[in-house]
């Protein structure tokens, strides 16, 4: 079946490469282009309806295939997902010619839903709790508006949609059937064609047509595995969780940012990811590779849950969530409203509630540490005892977890690393990290000791447990710092600066440049006359040379500017300096801290 399935994508992804440019002529023929609006991303007029082009090369591939001699539909959900897929698209189609309501397309999907869950239980010979048809046809809702929401940006929502049919295809072909694996690899191969034409800058659009189509297909094809009648429910609903991670994580960021800030719901804006991504200053390309990185991630970390279990897993589960949830809230920290739009929040009746949440989230932190807590902890049980061994100590995991818990989260307490600022994360904020991950180790082996004598311990967990703890804790206090420096080296917009000393008075000013991003100031290079800096690295900065070598840093490093850090140079040298960046064509200034 694998030569199939290739064999499939190969020839969707060059009939829709065809037929998506066909589609562009007529669309910019006919009349079917997108304006530039404020509230979209693009900035030129660009044909749409490339869904038509897609979903047709699709359609032919999965037909031709059903034409081959021994191609058999033996479940119902084989033909009731491509019709449902079909479905949307129409929807889709309805929504590109007549703009339809967002309150129609959410009927509509509703409906569709419901007729899906109805086929496939039927097929599968079971009879689902109401609850759970409730919540199926919301799932088949919500994957479906999430990837009409993740079409925001070049190449973005056709890439993310190839990779989680790849990986539908590969995770539950056993289940799916030949046919529905055929289908899915003939749209992730449809989607290597549509790319060419829509990748930055894009020449051509999917419209609702093609989301639609898309969110159709995704939805019901994980619906399948979601309701089949086999144990280990929990962890199918994790892995299909990973497969859609990033239209899941996009749409609910975008949802929750807009309630705060009193916006529809419904209304387009530039606040999804993708578009603070790039407001941090990455191009439109690299924050695309961003989230396809994150997809990939999750793909990966579903195959490992697929294959392994969702308990050994579940670590690097909890792990991945939890740095997620970083991603997001630093995310949230980038201006994409204005203030007017914060009115209606204001007025709200949980109002208090938020700005308590905005402003003092230490209880965010101490629920991220209990997380962190317990999957170091697990995950240092499973370190040392792998298989069947583990199951055999798993009681004395769970009984001394709750004296771990209390130990560790008071000593990080004690610690004083409530109090300390994400943003500016250092080496003193570290020592207080070693400080609570030592003390609250030591406090956990005094009471398992006094507790159980250690019997059926074995002291390199408590060893594992401390390590896992200290990285974990101190990568999620340096995200934040993390991601703001490498948003700021990745920015395109700012202004390359040579500085001249490599002193206390230089390295101040880099923090600030860092810091502050309304500077729009990228420090690239020391030059400082002291031959022990020399080919050194300060903050991370190269000193690349002297004052002799000015000239040539200025010729070979594309510098916008030269500022002088040091109050200890003179005016000769000074003089030296302008007179060297005069020839070169670059403006210089001087770094003055007076305190009055």
């Amino acid at each position: 079946m694998v030569t199939a399935v290739v064999g499939s994508a190969l020839v969707a992804a060059v009939l829709s490469w065809a037929f998506c440019g066909l589609v562009r002529h007529v669309a910019a023929q006919g009349g079917a282009v997108v304006p530039p609006r404020p509230d979209r991303w693009h900035s030129n007029p660009t044909p749409t309806m490339g869904g038509v082009g897609f979903a047709l090369a699709a359609a032919v591939v999965v037909l031709a295939a059903q034409l081959l001699p021994g191609r058999n539909l033996d479940q119902p959900h084989e033909i009731a997902i491509p019709i449902a897929a079909v479905a949307m698209f129409v929807i889709g189609l309805l929504d590109d010619r007549l703009q339809l309501s967002p309150l129609a397309k959410l009927v509509a999907s509703l409906v569709v839903g419901a007729l899906v869950v109805f086929v496939i239980a039927t097929g599968q010979g079971v009879t689902l709790p109401w609850p759970v048809t409730l919540a199926a046809v919301l799932w088949f809702g919500g994957v479906v508006h999430a990837l009409n929401l993740l079409d925001n940006m070049d190449g973005l929502a056709g890439g993310i949609a190839m990779c989680a049919a790849a990986l539908m295809a590969y995770l539950w072909a056993p289940v799916l059937g030949e046919a529905l694996v055929l289908f899915l690899g003939a749209i992730a191969g449809s989607m290597v064609g549509f790319l060419y034409w829509n990748r930055h800058r894009a020449r051509l659009f999917m419209g609702d047509s093609g989301s639609l189509f898309l969110g159709g297909s995704l939805a019901a094809a994980s619906l399948v595995p979601l309701t089949a009648p086999i144990d280990g429910f929990v962890q199918t609903a994790v892995v299909v969780g990973l497969v859609l991670v990033v239209p899941l994580f996009d749409t609910s960021f975008v949802l929750v940012l807009r309630r705060l800030a009193g916006r529809q719901a419904t209304r387009g804006g530039t606040d999804h990811v993708s578009h603070r991504l790039v407001s941090l200053g990455f191009s439109e390309r690299t924050a695309v590779r961003i989230l396809y990185l994150i997809g990939l991630s999750a793909g990966v970390l579903a195959f490992l849950v697929q294959r392994e279990g969702l308990q050994p897993m579940l670590p690097l589960v909890a792990v991945s969530g939890v740095g997620l949830v970083l991603v997001g809230i630093y995310l949230a920290r980038v201006r994409a409203y204005d203030a007017e739009d914060f009115r209606a929040l204001q007025k709200s009746s949980f109002a208090p509630f938020l700005q308590d949440l905005t402003f003092r989230w230490h209880a965010g932190q101490v629920l991220l540490d209990l997380v962190l807590i317990t999957a170091c902890y697990y995950a240092a049980w499973r370190i040392r005892f792998e298989g069947e061994a583990f199951d055999n100590f798993f009681p004395f995991f769970a009984a001394s977890l709750p004296i771990v818990i209390a130990s560790k989260l008071g000593a990080l307490y004690v610690s004083g690393l409530y109090s300390r600022s994400w943003e500016t994360f250092g080496l003193m904020d570290l020592m207080a990290v070693l400080r609570g991950v030592a003390f609250g180790s030591v406090v956990s082996v005094l009471i398992a000791a006094y507790v159980y004598r250690l019997e059926g311990f074995s002291r390199a967990v408590f060893i594992i447990d401390a390590i896992l703890l200290l990285m974990a804790v101190v990568g999620t206090r340096a995200s934040f710092r993390a991601m703001g420096d490498l948003a700021h080296v990745r920015r395109k917009q700012t202004r390359r600066i040579v500085v001249y000393g490599a002193g206390a008075s230089g390295q101040l000013l880099v923090r600030e440049m860092r810091a502050n991003q309304a500077w729009n100031m990228r420090p690239i290079a020391f030059v400082d006359d002291d031959p022990v800096k020399l080919k050194r690295y300060v903050m991370g900065v190269p000193v690349q040379g002297r004052m002799e070598d000015l000239a040539s840093i200025l010729a070979t490093q594309q510098v916008d500017e030269v500022v002088l850090s040091s109050p200890a140079i003179g005016a000769e040298r000074e003089a030296a300096i302008r007179e060297a960046c005069a020839e070169a064509g670059k403006s210089v200034r001087r770094l003055f801290i007076d305190l009055r």
